[in-house]
């Protein structure tokens, strides 16, 4: 079963982008998918992450918000 790192953002949102980046990066290596889910226009994903994104879930869990520590996210995989 291939793990899914799923990625709440906003378009046009740098922080978001940051952490795109640092979770593609690190793809390779983990071997999961990811999942970029857009907060915008949708009430009830804005009312529940909107003022911390980006969000990263690992498998359905919340895992961290606002940027991707790599550390943490790494121990997390392992």
């Amino acid at each position: 079963m291939s793990r899914v790192i799923t990625i709440y953002s906003r378009r046009g949102c740098h922080l978001c982008e940051v952490a795109v980046e640092k979770v593609h990066d690190l793809q390779p290596e983990y071997g999961y998918e990811v999942e970029e889910i857009f907060i915008d226009g949708d009430s009830e994903l804005t009312r529940e992450y909107g003022e911390q994104v980006p969000v990263i879930h690992i498998d359905g869990k919340p895992h961290d918000f606002f940027r991707v520590n790599e550390e943490r996210f790494r121990a997390a995989l392992s």
